[in-house]
């Protein structure tokens, strides 16, 4: 169910609806960049039942699961977002952004197991340095479509300033499937088994921003008064006093003990 907005108030679209798509290109942009060799590049394939032919070398890449990152978990309660401008009396806001791990698996092919395995190797290190795989500014989707960072400025993917928020996607080796997975996976996709490895990228989904023309005034009575009086639970070093028994005024102790007065003993 959709709620109303306040009088003044418009939605933008989805602002993260194509990172898990960049995540992958920028994948595929990474490997073939990396490729220094003076032999021909690696066939970059997302179809796992892909037959090369002859001698050409075959590089693997499928997402097979979408997760949440838990660690990283938020409520779904609007907040004040992060983008300013100064020449706009609205005031953003958006949801927390979903928080994900995307699985690819990535697999190679050769003529010759040798060549199999040194090309499986080549990619090993070469996703070995994608700490950042993603790292531009963050872009902010207003609800008239105009594109910006969070300074308000028109969005730019190169850094503009030191003061911008980033966008940032890391990659990262995995060890999600076994043997039999691996197998079963391969047979579904009527392709025949081939070295493998398991990468996670960790990417945040953003949603739509709100726009409403004014903010939430949030009044609370004056403090003048709740301090006058003393509070005896409290010391003057601020812990809290121990609830002690206090003897009761004008009548007896609750047990009425007296001291045992030494006495002389003669010796016989």
């Amino acid at each position: 169910m959709n709620r109303a907005l306040p009088k003044g108030g418009a939605v933008g679209g989805y602002q993260g609806v194509d990172i898990i798509g960049e995540v992958t290109e920028s994948i595929h942009r990474f490997l073939l960049d990396g490729w220094e060799s003076d032999a021909p590049p690696p066939r970059i394939e997302e179809d796992l039942s892909f037959s090369p032919k002859d001698r050409e070398q075959v590089v693997y890449l499928y997402m097979y699961k979408v997760s949440p990152n838990t660690s990283l978990q938020n409520s779904k309660r609007f907040r004040q977002s992060r983008v300013t401008r100064d020449d706009d009396d609205m005031i953003y806001y958006e949801r927390p952004p979903l928080y994900l791990n995307l699985s690819y698996l990535v697999a190679v092919h050769a003529k010759f197991h040798s060549e199999a395995e040194r090309l499986m190797g080549w990619v090993l290190l070469r996703l070995h340095e994608a700490s950042h795989l993603i790292y531009r500014p963050r872009r902010f989707l207003l609800p008239n479509g105009e594109a910006v960072d969070s300074n308000g400025v028109p969005w730019s993917e190169s850094p503009v300033g030191g003061d911008q928020i980033m966008e940032k996607v890391s990659l990262a080796i995995t060890d999600d499937l076994t043997i039999g997975d691996a197998i079963n996976f391969f047979s579904v996709h009527d392709a025949p088994f081939r070295r493998f490895a398991t990468y996670q990228g960790r990417c945040a989904m953003e949603g739509a921003l709100v726009a409403l023309p004014s903010g939430t005034t949030v009044q609370q009575p004056p403090l003048e008064g709740h301090y006058d009086k003393k509070d005896e639970s409290v010391g003057s070093n601020g812990r809290p006093r121990t609830n002690r028994p206090q003897p009761l005024e004008g009548k007896k102790k609750p047990h009425d003990l007296r001291k045992l007065e030494p006495t002389n003993i003669e010796e016989e």
